[in-house]
């Protein structure tokens, strides 16, 4: 089983549009996914379509005392192969403890490891140990980042963390690679940002990015990953080849 974390310390980077969009393009391809969601805001419950109602066990119940396993939150969705560990949107943050290793226990149950191929979690943009835990569970972290200054710092500063993690807690982790979100060629900004990401991590780590697309966001809308909702549209053909990319560098 592999653990793929989705990761950028800028908010509004795309983390949840590309962790439920690859969780359904993985799952399509016959893989059992589990997508774990660790921000407190729930989106990706919202991007599948799923109501968590006020008491249910969600992901954030792993960060509580008296926490216990987690196989019997594991909620289904409508798509086949696709399993969601939703978040709790009355958590604080600041509740999740010192210890950064829970999410990697949690997933070490037996029912967890045999039940799923791979782990996609979505990560809160805020340095926190819920952000800890996710870097310290996982093998693989993929970061989105919109081609924009602000999204760029946000990269830089996350890479400060994983050097950080890969020394010090897991030095499993390795970066999958820097995806490029909500791009248009004809945008000068664009190209800029994304050739100083080029640049400082070099381009074999670049990966082809996702296209601007009105149909993701109404896929959102609609709680439907947007292979379902607009599968002729540039998101979906997007996302489809990123999967094919993203399952060559995970399982070579």
């Amino acid at each position: 089983m592999f653990v793929l974390v989705i990761s950028n310390r800028k908010g509004g980077a795309g983390k949840t549009t590309v962790s439920v969009n690859v969780a359904a393009e993985f799952a399509a391809k016959g893989r059992r996914v589990l997508l774990v969601d660790l921000d407190s805001q729930g989106h990706c419950a919202v991007g599948l379509g799923i109501k968590v109602e006020a008491g249910q066990t969600t992901s954030h119940d792993i960060f509580t005392p008296n926490s216990s396993h987690i196989s019997h939150a594991v909620r289904e969705t409508t798509i086949p192969n696709l399993f969601l560990l939703p978040a709790n949107p009355a958590f604080q943050h600041h509740n999740s403890g010192n210890d950064e290793s829970c999410l990697a226990r949690a997933l070490a149950d037996h029912d967890i490891v045999n039940r799923f191929d791979l782990v996609i979690i979505d990560t809160p943009p805020s340095l926190d140990n819920l952000l800890l835990n996710a870097l310290s569970a996982a093998h693989w972290v993929l970061v989105p980042y919109v081609p924009h200054p602000l999204s760029f710092e946000g990269v830089r500063q996350l890479v400060r963390v994983l050097f950080k993690v890969i020394s010090e807690k897991n030095p499993n982790l390795k970066i999958l690679g820097f995806l490029p979100i909500m791009t248009a060629d004809h945008i000068r900004q664009h190209k800029l940002v994304t050739q100083q990401v080029t640049k400082q991590f070099g381009a074999l780590r670049v990966l082809t990015g996702i296209r601007t697309d009105i149909k993701l966001a109404e896929a959102f809308a609609a709680g439907k990953p947007v292979r379902f909702y607009a599968p002729k549209s540039r998101g979906a053909e997007d996302f489809a080849q990123l999967a094919d990319v993203l399952i060559e560098l995970i399982e070579k």
